[in-house]
């Protein structure tokens, strides 16, 4: 397997259309705390802008990626892309506005562009072949990885070396960017495939619930991880401008576990590979607890992002065994959304535990959440696909029963004859 089936002119428009709607979700937490810390108490008003931002993103994820249709997707894209433009440059032009209007700004950048990330996602996987679906979600990943580890220093230059207003801004001409991106791209995407009759979308998406408490783990750790990183490094003894590289080490690792994901295929179930990836991650993220050397610390954490690069890709495409084309959108928003709520409890967690105990032990906590929310989401896999068997069987159980009974029916009338030409 390789990546010659993604290298493409329209998966390339594709790409710099995803950096101009993924970018500004990177850019905007820290340029918000950038925008407004000069203020008295800006640092706390940052910190709730950002909280808003993410709370936009996490109820305009599912709320709008269930609207979505694969007919007229492109308009309803540019249509919330346009919403978060409209967003961010309020923000850039009125940075001394009241807070709640800075709010407000706030979160319809957020829900605007929020299902973007889903239907591109979606529309990625229509543009290759089917039997390259994997390499595209990994060069997603790896696309998604390289966001990561440029904005956070996009926007502290921007915000000190010119003002700090200009990373809202510019996330803003991005989210302009990507809307006439989308008008060079397919203004829908296919929908062939096994619908379920008989099920409702909110059903189907429901029971896909063990993929989404996965997806949710894998981000809420390395999330965990992240913000308590600061305090671990001082409590190590280590200079905490140290965070920002090891960061950036976590942001490659991701990039280059996406790629050597993508470059062949792995043996074993989707959920038995899920299951794997997740326990070897909560290793990595227990030895940044425990490992007292810098060195160690940024190595588990690079580790750590490779695998969570694979629990991501791994939940993507079990999503696409799961759900019928017409709902992979919203599937990809609802999975969007659940990460971005558990990185939110993450944040909350991680500063109620901080108060009371050590960061490596607020940590060892973490680890210990997420080992739970694995055995469940892998619980929820197995009995989901053990019902799903007992129907495959009922099925041919009863396609049988109907064949013997035209066979005996064949028998009556004349079975001798099968073709019917006497």
């Amino acid at each position: 397997m390789t990546y010659r089936d993604v290298a493409t002119k329209q998966v390339l428009i594709w790409a710099c259309t995803s950096v101009g709607a993924r970018m500004p979700v990177a850019m905007a937490p820290l340029a918000l705390v950038f925008l407004v810390r000069e203020r008295a108490g800006g640092y706390a008003l940052g910190a709730v802008l950002a909280a808003v931002y993410v709370i936009g993103e996490i109820i305009g994820a599912p709320t709008l990626g269930m609207r979505l249709r694969p007919d007229r997707a492109r308009s309803q894209l540019a249509a919330g892309l346009a919403a978060g433009a409209a967003g961010f440059t309020g923000l850039g032009a009125l940075p001394d506005a009241h807070p709640v209007v800075l709010g407000a700004f706030a979160c319809v950048a957020g829900a605007g562009p929020a299902a973007s990330a889903g239907a591109l996602r979606a529309l990625l996987t229509d543009l290759v072949p089917e039997r390259a679906a994997a390499q595209a979600l990994s060069t997603e990943s790896i696309l998604v990885s390289g966001i990561w580890a440029v904005s956070p220093a996009a926007v502290t230059g921007l915000a000190l070396g010119v003002a700090p207003r200009v990373p809202l801004l510019l996330a803003a001409g991005l989210l302009a960017s990507a809307v006439v991106g989308l008008g060079l791209l397919p203004a829908r995407w296919h929908t062939q495939g096994a619908e379920q009759p008989g099920q409702s979308p909110l059903r189907l998406l429901a029971a896909a619930w063990p993929l989404f408490v996965t997806g949710a783990a894998g981000l809420a750790l390395l999330g965990l991880a992240e913000l308590v990183l600061p305090a671990l490094l001082e409590q190590r003894g280590i200079g905490v401008g140290w965070s920002g590289p090891m960061l950036t080490g976590l942001a490659v690792g991701g990039g280059l576990g996406a790629f050597l994901y993508g470059l062949r295929t792995w043996p074993g179930l989707l959920r038995t590979r899920s299951l794997v990836l997740m326990c070897a991650m909560t290793v990595c993220v227990t030895l940044v607890a425990l490992i007292p050397a810098p060195a160690g610390i940024a190595a588990a954490l690079a580790v750590g992002g490779m695998l969570q690069s694979g629990v991501l890709l791994v939940r993507n495409l079990s999503l696409r065994e799961t759900l019928p084309p017409s709902l992979l959108a919203a599937g990809y928003s609802v999975m969007y959304a659940a990460a971005g709520a558990g990185y939110a409890a993450t944040g909350s967690l991680a500063g109620a535990l901080l108060r009371v105990t050590a960061p490596a032990t607020a940590i060892l906590a973490g680890v210990g959440l997420t080992l739970l929310l694995t055995a469940v989401g892998w619980w929820g896999e197995v009995r989901r696909g053990g019902r799903s068997a007992q129907g495959a069987d009922t099925v041919v159980t009863l396609e049988a029963a109907v064949e013997g009974a035209g066979s005996e029916g064949a028998a009556i009338c004349g079975g001798g004859d099968p073709e019917g030409r006497l």
